[in-house]
């Protein structure tokens, strides 16, 4: 009898597993197929914003990858050029010279450090003897002019920061949505089963995978970028002790 009662209990789990089964291979009501394209298409109004938001700011990253890729690649270009050349000119005494050719390289940082610390130097006057206070005057010159470089070398590094730190979150959003309208759906047709959800919930992980295309490579450049300048900083701090120790060692003549 008890044999029996339990397998009158359980002839009916086949026929539901079927059920469950038969509702996964059906693809959700009003969906599409499970390619990018047929989910991106049968997406909701929020999620469209939300992806419209991710290329955005891929468009926007990638312009200033771009940018600052062409910018640091000239600045190292002719800041190669620009320093045997203005080191020749100061060895022999030409300031004016050396002025000159710094001038020329307009992309250039150390050329423009060096620029404002010689032009204020020049400033005081070629003749008489070199003071203390024109050698203070100068150094400050090359501080202020390390400043404002340094802030044009960071230049839009900022909003990669802001787009890798920030894009992950957009796209998490638009999954939750996403996933609430999948339950919706389930909610107001009242079936249950892997079916039901399946074609919502991949269109909604969709954006969670836009968000992190948009941001590894934002947060990867982001660092790429910040070495660079930290590496630019150091050339122009040790360009301006350089330069001040040229001043002081004139100064002794």
């Amino acid at each position: 009898m008890i044999l029996a009662h339990a397998a009158a209990n359980f002839a009916h789990v086949p026929a539901s597993l079927g059920i469950f089964f038969q509702e996964a291979a059906a693809p959700a009501s009003g969906g599409g197929g499970f390619s990018l394209i047929d989910m991106l298409k049968h997406m909701g109004v929020m999620d469209d914003i939300i992806v419209g938001i991710l290329f955005i700011m891929s468009i926007w990253s990638l312009a200033v990858m771009i940018d600052r890729a062409l910018y640091f690649a000239a600045a190292k270009k002719q800041s190669r050029e620009f320093a045997p050349k203005v080191a020749g000119a100061l060895k022999d005494g030409r300031l004016d010279e050396g002025i000159k050719v710094a001038d020329r390289a307009k992309k250039s940082h150390l050329a423009e450090v060096v620029t404002a610390g010689l032009q204020e130097f020049r400033s005081y006057g070629s003749g008489g003897n070199i003071t203390d206070e024109q050698i203070e005057s100068s150094k400050r010159a090359l501080e202020r002019s390390e400043a404002i470089v340094h802030a044009k070398l960071k230049r839009g590094l900022g909003s990669l920061a802001t787009i890798g730190s920030t894009a992950p979150f957009i796209g998490l959003l638009g999954t939750v949505i996403g996933i609430l309208h999948a339950f919706q759906e389930i909610a107001t047709q009242k079936t249950a089963g892997i079916g039901a959800v399946a074609g919502g919930i991949s269109e909604a992980l969709v954006t969670t995978a836009l968000g992190l295309l948009v941001a590894i490579p934002a947060v990867m450049t982001f660092n790429y970028f910040t070495n660079k300048v930290e590496s630019f900083d150091v050339e122009m701090d040790n360009s301006s002790s350089e330069l001040v120790d040229y001043f002081i060692k004139q100064s002794q003549r």
